[in-house]
């Protein structure tokens, strides 16, 4: 009796088949990866005007608005005058991610301090392996029916 150490029937069709899902996987994971990665900075970020941490908050800023600032508590001091529903936000849900070539939109629902629900459009940027918050726009939210 022989034993048969290789398989006789063609197996091109099911390598090819195999490859394909796993570079479908692949680039599933790291579509979830990227989303991951950018709701995490936009939460750190969250939490730390939340708790008045302007360098932390600072840390995840882009350089771009580094540069516009000058500093942590200039940061700090236009967030907490200028965008109130993000400096203390009390509801946060994410919806979708618009890729943009270089930078991603984040868009992300907000419930501010005083109960008023806005969007905001955050420009994330990828900058040597981490994700930065390079602007955030923010309009009131549209109450559908």
């Amino acid at each position: 009796m022989k034993t048969r150490l290789f398989c006789t029937r063609p197996v091109r069709p099911l390598v090819i088949v195999l490859a394909a899902l796993a570079v479908v996987t692949s680039v599933s994971l790291r579509a979830e990866d990227k989303d991951t990665a950018i709701r995490n900075a936009i939460l750190l970020q969250i939490e730390a005007f939340a708790n008045d941490d302007d360098e932390a908050a600072w840390t995840i800023a882009s350089e771009g608005i580094k540069r516009r600032f000058g500093s942590s508590d200039v940061f700090l001091s236009m967030v907490r005058e200028a965008y109130p529903a993000v400096h203390r936000a009390s509801t946060i849900e994410f919806a979708e991610r618009v890729p943009h070539g270089p930078f991603e939109i984040q868009v992300v629902r907000l419930q501010g301090p005083e109960g008023k629900r806005w969007d905001a459009y955050y420009r994330m940027v990828l900058i040597e392996g981490e994700w930065k918050v390079a602007g955030v726009r923010v309009q009131p939210a549209e109450m559908g029916i």
